[in-house]
């Protein structure tokens, strides 16, 4: 068999893998990228509901608060490379971006497809060979020292040579995209420990057809509590959605890594929406009976508009049993005072989540305690590397995610050159 030799071979063209492959090849190295998918970015491509949140605009703090279990793990990699530095790529391939509401970071013209355009041509063509639907089935060894891959598929066995590999296959969310958890069993046959994996940033289910007959409401400024056996667990404000099967938006991906967890351990787990934060139970009150004795005469479903969206009055007035052509002032006080009450604590029983399909990141993956975080070499085999999802490592929404890959991505690919003694152009 023919030995083909690469100076590095990087497993997976997602965001890590486009960012690495790039950066070994602007070092001057000879890369072999392999993507089982037919493109490269399929992941990439619908990030942010194909607007791509290409970064957090926020020093490395906000970065370490918003990543789990440790995010200061990736403190070289962020010293490495960082917001700027993803910005500055994409500004220089006429890719604009802008910084919207929490400091998510976008581009300009709202199009994924467009970074991946800038990240692929800011890569270049020189010194990249890219095998594409190509799946790699084990890691070559020698001498303690990982050196090269072995492929595997419809024609047959193949192995690709290097002095370095870098193992960015991604987690197992969305695996229609080619995440499917590949690097996990690479990572094993190097001796790494997994921690067990499982869906983050995922919409959660709800008992009955409330969230149904809600579908598609977004409501903004809300305040979710998780209740854990009846115990107050944790909570976020922000903009929630309600989804055909359950509840969606920030404020719940944010908080389903909480609920997954308390899930899979067999807890039961409930999520209360306040819909009015800024407003104590009696404030609310008194504003709940000034607006029913100003419009005394008026129907009670009417007054509900100055409380409610529209799609909410008539699941609140089910709920309630109300009858919504009752006049204000025949509402009783205790009629009130329970409307008051399910706009402080409207709440849902969680059964479950849709999974992997659904998650946007995964949690878990290659444990950190196994790689090295000042190259992203693992500390078990020479020459191997790790970068993006497939490591334990996950953050918040918000850009977050995305920038883990670029960072890790880039340390790892020049962590490998140096170490191979490569130089630069």
């Amino acid at each position: 068999m023919q030995r083909i030799n690469y100076d590095v071979i990087i497993a997976g063209a997602g965001a890590a893998g486009l960012i690495a492959a790039g950066r070994a090849a602007h070092l001057g190295a000879r890369v072999l990228l392999v993507e089982k998918m037919g493109q490269s970015g399929r992941k990439l491509l619908i990030t942010g509901k194909g607007r791509c949140n290409i970064t957090h605009d926020a020093p490395p703090e906000v970065y370490y608060r918003n990543i789990f279990p440790g995010g200061r793990f990736l403190k070289h990699a962020f010293n490495a490379f960082f917001t700027a530095d993803i910005i500055q790529i994409l500004n220089e391939n006429n890719i604009k971006t802008v910084t919207e509401r929490g400091s998510r970071v976008f581009p300009a013209s709202s199009r994924a497809a467009d970074v991946h355009k800038a990240i692929t041509g800011w890569m270049g063509k020189r010194n990249i060979e890219i095998a594409y639907q190509t799946r790699i089935s084990g890691l070559l060894f020698e001498d303690g020292s990982v050196r090269g891959v072995r492929t595997g598929g419809s024609e047959g066995t193949r192995d690709y040579y290097a002095r370095t590999v870098i193992i960015c296959t991604g987690g197992k969310s969305y695996p229609s995209t080619g995440s499917t958890g590949d690097g996990y069993e690479l990572a094993r046959q190097a001796g790494h420990a997994i921690t067990p994996v499982r869906p983050a940033l995922v919409p959660l289910v709800t008992r009955g057809d409330v969230a149904r007959r809600l579908s598609g409401l977004a409501l903004k400024n809300v305040n979710a509590v998780v209740w854990v056996n009846g115990k107050k667990s944790r909570s976020e404000f922000g903009e929630l959605t309600f989804m055909d099967y359950g509840l969606g938006g920030p404020v719940i991906l944010t908080l389903s890594r909480h609920v997954v967890e308390q899930l899979s351990a067999g807890n039961r787990v409930e999520i209360a929406i306040d819909l009015k934060p800024a407003l104590d139970e009696k404030k609310l009150d008194a504003r709940l009976l000034r607006d029913l004795n100003t419009n005394g005469k008026k129907r009670v479903e009417n007054v509900f508009k100055k409380w409610l969206p529209s799609m909410l009055i008539p699941v609140f007035i089910d709920l309630q049993g109300i009858d919504g052509n009752k006049l204000c002032h025949q509402l009783s006080a205790r009629e009130r005072r329970s409307i008051m009450l399910l706009m402080k604590d409207f709440r849902f029983f969680v059964t479950g989540h849709p999974g992997y399909k659904e998650a946007i990141i995964t949690a878990g993956g290659v444990s950190t305690s196994g790689i090295n975080s000042k190259t992203m070499e693992s500390k078990h085999m020479k020459n191997l590397y790790f970068a993006g999802e497939v490591i334990d490592l996950d953050g918040n929404t918000g850009g977050f995610n995305l920038q883990i890959a670029f960072s890790t991505g880039w340390l790892a690919a020049q962590s490998a050159l140096q170490e191979g003694n490569i130089k630069y152009d």
